[in-house]
């Protein structure tokens, strides 16, 4: 990889703002970040990549559906183009065999060096029926041996799986979180005691807050109660105005100290494409708008981008542009054990990194030094 240099009109590091500054890049990663004339720069804000740890589908293609490397290509392909340039392609509840097939592609892609594969997160199959969204009932299991040997596999790179804590003993979480397995919660119905064991044996955060999670009510806190009350859990929030109310997202970024709240997608294969549906299991998913739900009419994940949460979140919820920045690339970073390399612009980190527009629409995009997307 040969070193280059780009000299941006403004820079967000992950903790502070920079006016005309060049970026040195060798290799992979940053070397320096220096001042410049503002004479020879691009415009544009050049920001940490995304990483998006809940990510189903895009470009028209599905995880589930077509568990291979082509997919993956296709995916972050999909997804570059709105800024992230990490992920953790996700698996929802299916049979063992596509949980397998979709680790062997995860894997196959970390091992060939594809851009963007950092991991996996296994979304199921160990939740609760009546909280299960779209998740085929017919697959929701018990934790056994053979679903646990491919969440100890090392050559995943980062492992996330999340589970339903009434359906997995705490023994079984700990034995997880023992193997390095990052565990969240979700898809549950539990209450807020059992919830809080699952936290205290080794789950570190909850998926999508709020969606298929028991509510807090004034006696019965449920999943909800305790997500928002702990103060050392992390939250995926999917802020596309379906998935959550503008004040019920208020109320997270209240009760939660910041760094605790991240942006997901839960996106699924329309996008990036103008996809009106597409099968799903034995039915199909219906698009209307930016809207996806089942035959049923329930929530079927999203068509929501990375950069368009961020705008989202500065735009609708008034959150400070830094923040939001940092919910879609430092706290996902955290949360998943990478922070030292990821989720900044700073000397000595991986050089993922995006160029947008004032508007946040994203201009370019690279991976670890190398172009991934760039507009026209």
């Amino acid at each position: 990889m040969n070193s280059f240099e780009l000299r941006v009109a403004r820079l967000f590091d992950g903790e502070h703002w920079h006016s005309n500054v060049a970026v040195s890049i060798a290799q992979d990663r940053i070397t320096t970040i220096e001042p410049c004339d503002a004479s020879a720069v691009m415009m544009g804000t050049l920001v940490p990549g995304f990483i998006d740890i809940q990510v189903n589908g895009g470009g028209g293609a599905l995880l589930n559906a077509e568990p291979g490397t082509a997919t993956l290509h296709t995916m972050l392909q999909a997804h570059a183009r709105f800024g992230t340039t990490a992920m953790l392609p996700t698996v929802i509840t299916d049979s063992l065999a596509t949980m397998q097939q979709a680790a062997d592609a995860v894997a196959a892609a970390i091992a060939a060096g594809q851009p963007g594969i950092i991991g996996i997160h296994f979304e199921g199959p160990h939740l609760s029926v009546p909280k299960r969204g779209v998740h085929p009932a017919s697959q929701i299991r018990p934790l056994s041996a053979k679903e646990l040997a491919i969440y100890q596999r090392q050559d995943l790179g980062i492992r996330m799986v999340t589970v339903a804590p009434e359906t997995i003993p705490p023994e079984q979480i700990r034995q997880l979180a023992d193997a390095g397995v990052i565990v969240f919660l979700g898809h549950s119905n539990a209450d807020a005691a059992t919830v809080q064991m699952a936290l205290a044996a080794g789950a570190t955060g909850f998926t999508h807050l709020y969606n298929a999670m028991s509510p807090l009510t004034s006696r019965e806190p449920g999943m909800v109660g305790v997500a928002l009350a702990d103060r050392e859990s992390w939250c995926g929030i999917i802020l596309d105005g379906y998935h959550m109310d503008p004040i019920a997202a208020k109320v997270a970024l209240a009760a939660k100290p910041s760094g605790k709240l991240l942006l997901v997608t839960d996106a699924m294969s329309p996008v990036g494409t103008s996809d009106t549906e597409f099968a799903f299991f034995d039915g199909k998913v219906i698009r209307q708008g930016n809207k996806l739900t089942n035959e049923a009419g329930s929530l079927a994940g999203s068509v929501l981008d990375m950069a368009a949460a961020v705008q989202y979140a500065v735009q609708v919820l008034g959150v400070e542009p830094g923040e939001a920045l940092r919910m879609a690339a430092l706290y996902p970073a955290e949360a998943i054990g990478c922070a030292g390399e990821r989720g900044k612009l700073q000397p000595g980190y991986l050089a993922d990194m995006v160029l947008l527009t004032d508007d946040w629409q994203c201009q370019q995009s690279w991976w670890q030094g190398q172009p991934l997307w760039q507009g026209h």
